[in-house]
């Protein structure tokens, strides 16, 4: 039995997972955690073969918890599943140590197909995704102002697009209001824009968010 540790911070979307897998056969998920820390102290307690990661679990970003467990369990797979556009944040979270991505409205049987592709050592993305990496591999990496971004930036230029003010994001991502407006600054003189509403339209122009 493949043990997978699910790790989300809404109940409903763990019992969800779970339930998909109990009824497979071959998957079972052996374990949930609601929050980064909680899912890295499971880790360190245990063996498992699999991870499904929320991008957006509180505390620390999923991406910056993602490069800790590709750099203490290196060979664990781990499933990273968003509500973000798969065409959009696939390039990062791969980059990032994943090895596989898919959008939270993905079908039952997609996340099942996942799990068994990336625990055998393969990876997962969606079609949609794949041609967008292939699309990009032809492109200058630079072509878009938001690939100039660092993965913190680039989780600040998306929260501050959905709405949310400094304060809500450094609440969020665990970091100080300075620390916040420093990454802010940081992306409006990255993509040359002097407003919010600037960063907003650009990302909501280019299906981030």
């Amino acid at each position: 039995m493949v043990r997978v540790l699910v790790a989300d911070d809404h109940a409903v979307v763990r019992r969800g997972i779970a339930q998909i897998l109990a009824e497979t056969g071959d998957l079972q998920c052996a374990g949930e955690a609601s929050t980064s820390e909680e899912l890295l102290r499971m880790l360190e307690k245990e063996s498992w073969d699999a991870v499904v990661l929320d991008l957006n679990m509180p505390g620390r970003g999923g991406l910056d918890v993602l490069k800790d467990i590709r750099r203490r369990w290196p060979h664990l797979p781990v499933l990273v599943l968003s509500v973000h556009d798969e065409k959009q944040f696939a390039a990062r979270v791969l980059k990032a140590g994943a090895a596989g991505y898919m959008n939270k409205e993905s079908a039952a049987n997609d996340l099942v197909a996942a799990l068994r592709k990336i625990v055998r050592g393969g990876t997962y993305v969606s079609a949609a995704a794949a041609e967008t990496l292939l699309s990009d591999l032809r492109q200058v990496s630079q072509d878009l102002p938001h690939r100039q971004l660092s993965d913190r930036e680039f989780q600040v230029l998306c929260m501050i697009a959905s709405g949310k003010t400094v304060s809500q994001i450094a609440e969020e991502v665990s970091l100080s209001v300075k620390t916040v407006s420093t990454y802010r600054a940081r992306i409006l003189e990255k993509m040359r824009m002097k407003t919010n509403a600037q960063l907003t339209r650009y990302a909501i122009e280019k299906n981030l968010v």
